[in-house]
C-alpha cells in the first residue's frame, strides 16, 4: 500500500513537471514566430532568440522525459520480443530496464559533475549555463526513478507468473 502511494506521488510530480514544460512551448512558439516575421518583413531579428530557443527547448525536453517514460511514449522495438513467451518478454524488459538504469545513472552523475563545474555564460545574453547543465542531471534522475518503478513492476510481474 505504501509503495503505491510513493509511486503515485512520483508519477503525479512528473506529470506536473511535464505540464510546466509544455507551457514553455507557447513562449518558444511566439519567440520563433516573432523572429521569423522580424527577419522577413523588417530585416531585423530578435537579439538572443536563438539562445533563448535553445534553453527553452532543452528545459521542455528534460522536464518531460520522465513523464514520457511513465506513459510508455519512448520508442520501443518489439520485433524480436513479440516472438517470445510472456515470461521471456518480461525477462527482456527486466534486462533492458536494468541496463537503462545503469546508463541513466551515468548521465545523472556526469550531468551533476558538469553542472557544478560549469562557469560559462551564453554569448549574447550572458545567461549562465550551469542551471541547464544541472537540469540534465535532474531530468535524468526523474527518468531513473521512473525506470526503477518499471523495474520493480516487471520483477513483480515475473513473480506472479
Amino acid at each position: 500500500m505504501m509503495w503505491m502511494k510513493i509511486k503515485k506521488g512520483i508519477q503525479r510530480f512528473n506529470y506536473w513537471l511535464c505540464a510546466g514544460g509544455m507551457f514553455l512551448l507557447l513562449p518558444l512558439m511566439l519567440l520563433t514566430t516573432g523572429d521569423v516575421i522580424g527577419r522577413k518583413f523588417f530585416s531585423k531579428t530578435i537579439p538572443g532568440s536563438f539562445e533563448l530557443s535553445e534553453y527553452i527547448l532543452a528545459t521542455f525536453i528534460l522536464l518531460g522525459v520522465a513523464y514520457t517514460q511513465q506513459v510508455r511514449g519512448h520508442v520501443g522495438v518489439s520485433f524480436f520480443t513479440s516472438k517470445l513467451s510472456s515470461r521471456g518478454q518480461t525477462l527482456c524488459q527486466i534486462l533492458t530496464t536494468f541496463l537503462s538504469l545503469v546508463i541513466i545513472a551515468v548521465v545523472v552523475w556526469q550531468g551533476l559533475l558538469k553542472g557544478l563545474e560549469e562557469k560559462t555564460v551564453s554569448d549574447m545574453l550572458r545567461i549562465p549555463q550551469y542551471p541547464f547543465r544541472l537540469l540534465v542531471s535532474f531530468g535524468g534522475f526523474l527518468l531513473w526513478i521512473e525506470l526503477l518503478i518499471d523495474l520493480i513492476s516487471s520483477i513483480g510481474k515475473l513473480g506472479r507468473r
